[in-house]
């Protein structure tokens, strides 16, 4: 099997991503903020991975947008995400996202914040993300 491109392995993460219901998923950053939504950010490719197998582990940032930062609601959608059954179980759900790649796992979770847009302060939540393509 020949490595997963970027492209495909984001439209992949992006398409596992679409099984949680009601969230709103892409391949890349939207250009508008409809909430909620989560898209992958490609953050470095290591194309000597794998303990020198000669895999490509490509390494994703998975952003969540909720809502409105002041709104209790968007924490409590923040909070089902980061459940163990929430973003982790959609995209570990197939390893292999649809055999795309040879594994997809989620690491971890972490740096909430904010993203500004539309006038609006957003809820925001990062899953680290590593492909092995």
């Amino acid at each position: 099997m020949a490595a997963a491109t970027v492209t495909q392995a984001k439209t992949a993460l992006a398409a596992a991503l679409g099984t949680i219901t009601g969230l709103r998923t892409y391949s890349r950053q939207p250009d508008n903020l409809n909430t909620p939504f989560g898209f992958p950010i490609l953050q470095s490719v290591d194309y000597h991975g794998a303990m020198g197998s000669g895999n490509v582990v490509q390494m994703y940032s998975v952003q969540i947008i909720v809502g409105r930062a002041s709104e209790r609601s968007s924490e409590a959608l923040l909070d089902s995400y980061l459940s163990y059954t929430g973003v982790r179980a959609a995209l570990e759900a197939d390893p292999t996202l649809g055999g795309v790649v040879q594994q997809c796992i989620v690491e971890s979770a972490g740096s909430i914040g904010t993203v500004d847009g539309n006038d609006t302060t957003y809820l925001s939540i990062d899953f680290r993300v590593v492909v092995y393509a």
